[in-house]
């Protein structure tokens, strides 16, 4: 079972710069039958501009969906851009996660009805971040395993194996029901599994977990995790540690979850009607403008 068209969520949060090279890392896929959906949680006008930008020749059709700056909200930003998708998979990544070129490919080949595919990150050092902004592509220029190991010894990256490709697949199902780990950053399953549990759970605000209940509840509603790994790596940009001050309830919220077997979100992406999402579109580029 292959998917037909994946949508590629990326959420955003006020920093345009690493958007702007996620966008052109997704503007360089082999792969080109996807859409991406920037789940923008509350950003100032730059977002916006960089946005526009990066879509006057962007080569896959591209939406930009805004919602009110209320305070970490990336659960409610990433269920309004599924609710404005049109694909039948998703691909969930954080707006400073660079993608190899392979990236679209590596996940729409890992695609199996039944499981959802968590992968893995690579963190760039703060210098290396910097030059990354500056020229995007350069993350990328000879993406090979002898140039990432060469990174990895001058401190560039916190690690090099994950960037290499390993074949075979009977080892990626080795942990079914795992979901520690599983982070949207790099988070794949498909669309008909997500609206059977609800979507992400709006009740996760501020930073922490909001991704680990999502995929506890897809493990109690039967899909099971394949491991995305050597295969599906993002390269993260370094950033400052989020806020974490909600982090305490976020915890108790999941260990509720975990102690339960509830599969549907309370708040949930049921609550986006065509009037809501239509309200949010700031902006429809790449193909589907014309």
């Amino acid at each position: 079972m292959t998917p037909q068209l994946i949508s590629v969520i990326v959420t955003t949060y006020n920093r345009p710069d690493a958007l702007r090279a996620v966008l052109a890392s997704l503007a360089a896929q082999t792969d080109t039958a996807f859409e991406v959906l920037v789940a923008d949680d509350g950003s100032r006008a730059e977002t916006a501009e960089a946005v526009a930008a990066e879509g006057v020749h962007f080569p896959v059709p591209l939406r930009h969906l805004w919602q009110e700056d209320d305070g970490f909200r990336a659960a409610a930003a990433r269920n309004l851009a599924v609710a404005a998708s049109c694909g039948d998979y998703l691909v969930f990544i954080d707006g400073d996660c660079i993608l190899r070129p392979d990236f679209v490919a590596a996940h729409r080949a890992l695609a199996e009805a039944g499981w959802f595919v968590a992968g893995n990150r690579v963190l760039l050092s703060e210098g290396f971040t910097k030059k990354v902004l500056q020229a995007p592509m350069i993350a990328l220029h000879g993406d090979s395993r002898l140039m990432w190991l060469g990174r990895r010894l001058s401190g560039a990256i916190n690690r090099w194996l994950p960037l290499c490709h390993f074949a075979g697949q009977g080892w990626r199902k080795r942990q079914p029901q795992r979901w520690q780990g599983a982070r949207t950053c790099n988070l794949a399953l498909w669309r008909s599994d997500f609206d059977a549990i609800n979507g992400f759970d709006e009740a996760f605000q501020g930073w922490g977990h909001e991704d680990a209940d999502l995929a506890i509840r897809l493990l109690h509603a039967g899909v099971q995790r394949k491991d995305g790994r050597f295969a599906t790596a993002v390269l993260h940009l370094w950033h400052r540690e989020n806020d974490r001050s909600n982090l305490a309830e976020n915890e108790r919220r999941l260990a509720e979850i975990l102690a339960a077997d509830r599969r549907r979100a309370a708040v949930g992406i049921d609550t986006y009607n065509a009037d809501r999402i239509s309200a949010a579109v700031l902006q429809k580029l790449g193909k589907i403008s014309g």
